[in-house]
């Protein structure tokens, strides 16, 4: 995208985290910003922060795995700013982690219906109302980002449902980057695969619908997910900020693949080959050999 200015960005998961940087920085560059959010009080908080900086704000609580619910956020930012030339398909949740045969289904529903079918509806809704505007207007410009994870790349143990979540999101998403080729110049995609940014999806369980609640305890393989989960998201020494802002540069720049962490590559590299080589999944621990043992260990006298 060669200018935001005057342009309207609609950021779902927008009162927190990524979604709240978007914004800010949406905000800075002249842009309208849309924000939608599960969560009221958080909605309400961010939209009041950039009220008072003096920007012009669409918020609205929406719950991104329901596709009505996307549709009336489409449907309000068309009538408040016209079509957006910018949205982040950013909701996410954590989820419990743990042995993947040990989630229930509550928890793949509630996973993969934020995750997934939150970007898919994103997708499905707000990509046909960019092509109409490129077909009236040749000068109109529009980009989606889709926030999927390093997890989207790798397959770390004891967090299944969300690699299983992430790695349809860089499905998605490649494959609409392809299919947007196909059809105009006008319109683009990115992907942005974050690693571990102090961002509060480990306390994703603070919005879990209540018909989706599972009065099960935890396992001990979920409680162990949970804390590693935790410490490596609290200690991250990137800031949402600092991604917020390298997501801007990339659209910019039609960059499709957003990293946070590049130096993470390295294990997707290593997982590429193995798949090309057609040998079994490489150890993912085989630069911190004591935290795999600590985890066998752990597990296996659980």
């Amino acid at each position: 995208m060669k200018t935001f200015k005057g342009r309207t960005a609609v950021i779902t998961g927008g009162a927190s985290g990524f979604g709240r940087e978007f914004a800010l920085i949406a905000h800075r560059l002249g842009m309208n910003v849309v924000i939608a959010d599960v969560q009221q009080d958080a909605l309400d908080k961010t939209r009041a922060e950039l009220e008072a900086l003096g920007a012009e704000v669409l918020a609205l609580k929406t719950d991104v795995s329901k596709a009505e619910a996307v549709q009336v956020l489409a449907d309000a930012t068309m009538q408040r700013f016209g079509t957006p030339s910018l949205v982040f398909n950013n909701a996410g949740v954590g989820g419990t982690g743990g042995l993947v045969w040990e989630s229930t289904a509550r928890d793949w529903e509630w996973v993969l219906g934020v995750n997934v079918w939150g970007v898919v509806h994103g997708v499905r809704i707000f990509t046909p109302l960019m092509l109409a505007a490129a077909k009236q207007d040749p000068g109109f410009e529009a980009h989606i980002v889709n926030t999927a994870s390093m997890a989207g790349l790798l397959t770390a143990p004891n967090m299944g449902i969300y690699n299983v979540s992430k790695h349809a999101v860089v499905a998605l998403t490649e494959t609409l980057y392809q299919d947007l080729s196909l059809v105009t110049d006008q319109v683009s995609c990115s992907v942005l695969c974050p690693y571990f940014v102090p961002t509060g999806i480990h306390k994703s369980d603070r919005n879990r619908p209540a018909e989706l609640a599972d009065a099960a305890p935890l396992t001990a393989s979920q409680q162990i997910a949970r804390a590693q989960s935790e410490k490596a998201v609290t200690k991250g020494k990137v800031s949402a900020s600092q991604v917020a802002e390298a997501v801007f540069e990339a659209v910019a720049a039609k960059q499709f693949y957003i990293y946070s962490h590049p130096h993470a590559l390295g294990n997707v590299e290593t997982r590429m080959k193995a798949i090309v080589e057609m040998r079994n999944p490489p150890d993912p621990f085989a630069a911190r050999p004591d935290i795999g043992e600590s985890l066998r260990a752990q597990l296996r006298s659980a």
